[in-house]
């Protein structure tokens, strides 16, 4: 099926936020306020005909989450999917993804269907490749109005560059400091309506975004609410979140299916960034095995038991997990959570069947399941297009030789310590341990801001084992800045404590560490004595609880980023270069193509399991 360009722009309700909210400044007087005329957004894409009047609608429901701007088919482990075979073994599925494989394997679906609804979970733009990050996303927010995505929630990432920003992205406009990146050619902004009900201006409580939209066609009515994980603030800076409040999740989709029952929408699905841990990291594993959400822990568990039972299904995202379940309401009564890994590798089917005499969804007839986005089909001609396009812009920076690698040096999801995690730490203390830039002794980096893996195999014309600058800011997108602190021994424990513990106890956050530190891991505890204290060494002395260490990090650890606050408490602050500039540095001086980088052997925290 052809895309179908949204003709309504005009007819958008657009970002929200009320007056004194410090990073949006001016944008707020030029913003219309949020709330009751949410629903506005309707009209849908009316994909199919509407063929008969029967009682029983079936609806379909496609979903997915955390693109994060993968537009361009993801390499390595970052493009591989688990499947899981009925005998119990698993076997990999290599080369997967892509946004022009996306796109067919959507419009494939959507033909024949009379009613269908695209939405997402957040996570759409930020920590992008190369290829849209370098244009602050605009090419992202393009291919997702050509894919007809009817709406979304925003994920932590959509705030990365801040509110200001995020507005941008939603109403278009060219950047403020690098003007138009296409000669002649504006950004118009997204179709789609982003929502956010939970994120609210701290003075006046309005919601910055639309809390929620309806989409309608031939009188079906499907209202979503869209949330943000309440967390954000303690992942993303906090300076272009300044003067927002982030609220429950759960409170907050209670709040709105209230206001849309009272509007007359009785089917509600809530498109959440927040997410799950399945048993098993096989896309097809039945979580509901043996009973409903048995197979899947972390905070959506939680949030869906105590969700309304109002809302009908849930869309979730962040953890980049892929489960269609049935987890209970608070009635007892199964209910539909569903999340799509990530980097467009699946696309969920939702069946929800539409009841025109209640106007509700007959939950018992609800059915999901996540679909492979394989690269065996046709590709997207207008995706292939916009690609090449921004890929010519890109090009004369994103193909520049940084360095050379032996092997491919993956960054797995499952691993504790990641080969690439060790290379970015030791580029870190190598960039920050001379006495005039910091006199780094060790360095620490967040798994989080390690994007992808570096792939041995060439992404262009560059040659095996070439790492191009484009690779390089796939890997780490962000470019904070990197600092040296001062942490005496005792905080520096209680940071290790920390990937444990607290906010990080039920999915933990391995910090990666450089050459020389090492430590024991002891999976079988619970909380902070996962860290066996006497283990922690620094080149083979034990830490001294009351020394003082010069540590490398970048500014988002350093700010008690992913729930590191004890590292707030840091002293004697120097910042550096990027976290880019000292990467792409330490390729050049420590390969070549004679002697390429080998692989880091992620051997210096030790995991009892």
């Amino acid at each position: 099926m052809a895309a179908t360009p949204r003709k309504n722009k005009t007819a958008r309700r657009i970002l929200a936020a009320g007056a004194g909210l410090v990073t949006v400044g001016a944008l707020v007087a030029a913003m219309p306020s949020a709330g009751a005329a949410g629903d506005r957004f309707g009209g849908g894409h009316g994909h199919g005909h509407d063929k008969g009047k029967g009682r029983l609608v079936d609806v379909q429901l496609l979903s997915f989450n955390d693109l994060h701007g993968n537009l361009e088919p993801p390499t390595g482990s970052s493009g591989r999917l688990t499947h899981l075979n009925e005998d119990g073994t698993t076997r990999t599925i290599e080369g997967v993804g892509g946004v022009e494989y996306l796109a067919t394997h959507l419009r494939q679906a959507r033909e024949g269907n009379r009613y269908s609804i695209t939405a997402a979970a957040g996570d759409m733009i930020g920590a992008s490749p190369l290829v849209s990050g370098l244009f602050h996303d605009e090419p992202t927010i393009e291919a997702l109005n050509r894919l007809d995505l009817d709406v979304t929630s925003v994920g932590n990432h959509e705030f990365d560059e801040g509110a200001r920003e995020l507005a941008r992205m939603q109403n278009g406009g060219c950047h403020p400091t690098e003007g138009c990146f296409e000669k002649g050619k504006k950004f118009r902004g997204a179709d789609f309506p982003y929502l956010a009900a939970n994120v609210t201006n701290e003075k006046t409580g309005r919601p910055l975004l639309d809390p929620y939209f309806v989409w309608e066609r031939n009188g079906v009515r499907i209202g979503f609410i869209g949330v943000t994980l309440e967390g954000t603030a303690d992942i993303v800076s906090a300076e272009g979140i300044k003067g927002l409040k982030f609220g429950d999740e759960v409170e907050t989709i209670n709040k709105y299916a209230k206001v849309l029952e009272r509007k007359g929408v009785k089917s509600i699905v809530a498109l959440l960034h927040e997410g799950g841990l399945p048993a098993s990291g096989a896309y097809n594993y039945d979580c509901d095995s043996p009973g409903p959400g048995n197979g899947i822990s972390g905070p959506i568990v939680d949030i869906a038991k105590n969700v309304s039972p109002q809302v009908d299904a849930l869309v979730t995202g962040h953890t980049h997990q892929a489960y269609a379940c049935t987890i209970p309401d608070p009635t007892g009564k199964p209910r539909t959570v569903t999340s799509a890994a990530s980097f467009g590798r699946l696309y969920t089917d939702t069946t929800l069947t539409y009841d025109r005499r209640t106007n509700d969804i007959v939950r018992t007839a609800v059915a999901s399941a996540n679909h492979v986005v394989t690269r065996d089909v046709k590709p997207a001609r207008d995706m292939s297009k916009l690609i090449e396009r921004w890929r010519a812009l890109a090009a004369p920076i994103a193909n520049r030789p940084v360095g050379h690698i032996a092997a491919d040096i993956e960054n797995p999801a499952d691993a504790y310590e990641k080969p690439l995690g060790d290379l970015i730490a030791d580029a870190q203390l190598e960039g920050m341990a001379p006495a005039g830039k910091g006199g780094a002794q060790l360095a620490l980096m967040n798994p989080g801001g390690i994007r992808a893996p570096l792939s041995h195999k060439a992404s262009g014309a560059e040659g095996d084992g070439v790492v191009t600058y484009g690779e390089a800011y796939t890997v780490q997108p962000f470019t904070n800045m990197m600092t040296a602190v001062d942490l005496t021994g005792a905080q520096l424990v209680t940071a290790l404590q920390q990937q444990v513990s607290g906010p990080n106890q039920a999915a933990p956050k391995i910090l990666q560490v450089s050459k020389g530190f090492t430590y024991t891991l002891d999976m079988t505890k619970t909380g902070a004595d996962r860290v066996v204290v006497s283990s922690v060494r620094l080149n083979g002395e034990p830490i001294d609880p009351a020394k003082t260490y010069r540590v490398a990090m970048n500014e988002f650890l350093s700010g008690g980023g992913d729930g590191f606050t004890v590292l707030k408490e840091h002293r004697n602050k120097l910042v550096g270069v990027s976290d880019l500039d000292m990467f792409t540095a330490y390729l050049a001086a420590h390969s070549s193509a004679s002697a390429p980088l080998p692989v880091p052997a992620a051997d210096r925290i030790t995991v009892v399991k």
